[in-house]
């Protein structure tokens, strides 16, 4: 990990703004979804969100949505 050199506070809301430039850096855009985890060291991380295949757990941007699931098209050859 790389430190940026933000820094922002929490606002009662627990929202933080994401500077400009850093989101432009990211190519993180207005509505985009943003995913939160939490790292073996108790670090929060934020990532653009970009749906994984419910059997591989592969992030790709050739997923299916089916009866509210996402299944990737290697996993729907491969069944």
């Amino acid at each position: 990990m790389r430190a940026t050199g933000y820094v922002r506070k929490l606002d009662s809301l627990g929202r933080i703004v994401l500077p400009k430039s850093l989101r432009k850096e990211l190519n993180i855009n207005e509505g985009d979804d943003i995913e939160m985890f939490v790292d073996d060291n108790g670090n929060v991380v934020l990532d653009k969100y970009v749906p994984r295949c419910i059997f591989c757990d592969v992030a790709k941007e050739d997923i299916i949505n089916f009866k509210g699931k996402t299944v990737c098209k290697d996993c729907i050859v491969e069944m």
